[in-house]
């Protein structure tokens, strides 16, 4: 318990009582309640630690240590005599009982289920991303100390670390969301902070069709393509939707298949039973002990998967993931950074060029072609919606360039006087190419689907 409290206010605070008093008594000052609830939670902090028994807490169960803490904290809130209103001294309470057991400031946001992000510029600067747009909380920490603490916290619960010598993590919460932190010195003006969180259940494809991010016939060959084990890559930006997306289709995976997943930091969260999931690992303190994406994508290879899904590929490990395309392991889906579905090609082949492999660009082309069957981008307007605005298959080779064609396309029309964007949603009326592999399947979809065109106004 000693490791969840903030023992740094020891050496920085005056052991004598009265001073909340003093504060707001002495001649010509100002209440500064902010100040006061900082300094009021911090004294608590350490008379908390004099007082409580650990090993006595050690004992028992979650909830009732969280009662006894409470209770404790309720007590030594009246012994300070502060003039602070019953809400205002509960709301003390709840804060430092978020020290002890949460991320301190952070964890009204973390409860906010319509928060998507949660950025930490500094410690007086915390903006949240709520329905594509970026809001400024009140939220604010301490001090520098007081952040990196809390940034210590969350990645020291996943057996990681983050010092001068290794001032950038990645990690992730108990509830699946993700982790960025850098600090000094790489971060130039103090400790940053992001978080990444996903809702608290997986939006599947209906729900991507009633937020008019793709028509129901876009889902419809999605999902066959998915049930037909096409290899289908996710293209997008920074919180576009990628991993909400493959989250979603994974779903049309049948559930008597084996499905292994390689992530960085494990956010995906497949509905299925039979999953194997695997997470890669930085180096330990001497340098060594490092595991990469590329090293789990050639284990993943002997463990028998049915279907191989990446978090995201942006390095080496491309190579082996096409190779494992194309050679039995079909119907894999991953994700990669790029704005479109041609910039999505020019990023696999230079990923594929860090390999060493002593490749040449026609061979490297050829091993795309063949493994990708489909790109799927995904965008974020500016009005905080997110949308899929290419449904774009791989035909092959033509000479030395490897040849698309689009199925469904996402066409941005304007914006309305209220700043959403408008637009609509067109099929190129090309059938595509894989049409009759899914007939084979046994997934007929009607043609009349790629001519239609739906409108967002």
């Amino acid at each position: 318990m000693a490791s969840l409290l903030d023992s740094g206010a020891r050496s920085g605070e005056s052991r004598e009582t009265g001073w909340v008093n003093r504060l707001f008594t002495h001649e010509g000052s100002t209440p500064d309640y902010q100040e006061l609830t900082f300094r009021l939670k911090f004294t608590l902090h350490r008379k908390l630690l004099d007082r409580i028994n650990l090993e006595a807490l050690s004992s028992m169960a979650g909830e009732r240590v969280r009662a006894e803490i409470r209770a404790a904290v309720a007590k030594l809130v009246e012994e300070e005599k502060t003039p602070l209103s019953l809400v205002e001294k509960d709301r003390v309470i709840e804060e430092i009982l978020d020290e002890v057991f949460g991320l301190g400031p952070l964890e009204p946001l973390l409860q906010d289920p319509t928060i998507s992000d949660i950025l930490v510029t500094t410690p007086h600067l915390v903006y949240v991303e709520r329905g594509g747009k970026l809001y400024r909380t009140p939220v604010e920490f301490k001090d520098d100390a007081h952040l990196l603490r809390i940034i210590e916290k969350v990645v020291s619960r996943v057996g990681r670390r983050v010092d001068e010598s290794s001032p950038l993590v990645d990690a992730r919460l108990p509830d699946g969301s993700r982790v960025n932190a850098a600090i000094p010195p790489v971060a130039v003006d103090g400790p940053l902070l992001s978080i990444r969180r996903f809702g608290r259940y997986a939006l599947k494809g209906e729900d991507l069709v009633t937020k008019m991010a793709l028509t129901e016939g876009m889902l419809e060959l999605l999902k066959g393509c998915v049930k037909a084990r096409l290899n289908v890559l996710i293209c997008g930006g920074t919180g576009s939707g990628k991993t909400t997306l493959l989250n979603a289709l994974s779903s049309y995976i049948p559930e008597d298949e084996r499905i292994v997943t390689i992530e960085d930091a494990a956010e995906l969260r497949l509905q299925q039973t039979h999953v194997a999931r695997m997470e890669t690992r930085p180096a330990n303190v001497e340098g060594t002990g490092a595991i990469h994406i590329r090293q789990l994508v050639i284990n993943a290879l002997r463990m028998r998967p049915d279907r191989i899904i990446v978090g995201e590929v942006r390095s080496e490990e491309a190579l082996d993931m096409l190779q494992a395309m194309n050679t039995g392991h079909d119907g894999s889906l991953t994700t990669i950074h790029a704005n479109t579905p041609r910039d999505g090609l020019g990023r696999l082949e230079v990923m594929v060029g860090m390999a060493n492999a002593n490749m040449g660009i026609r061979s490297i082309r050829q091993q795309i072609a063949s493994a990708v069957d489909l790109f799927v981008q995904t965008s974020r307007f500016s009005d905080g919606t997110r949308r899929i605005t290419h449904i774009t298959e791989v035909i092959g080779m033509e000479q030395d360039v490897i040849t698309l064609q689009d199925i469904f396309l996402f066409e941005k029309t304007g914006i309305t006087e209220a700043g959403k964007v408008k637009g609509r949603f067109r099929a190129t009326g090309i059938r595509p190419k894989f049409y009759e592999r899914l007939k084979q399947c046994g997934i007929v979809l009607p043609t009349q689907m790629f001519q239609t065109v739906v409108e967002i106004n």
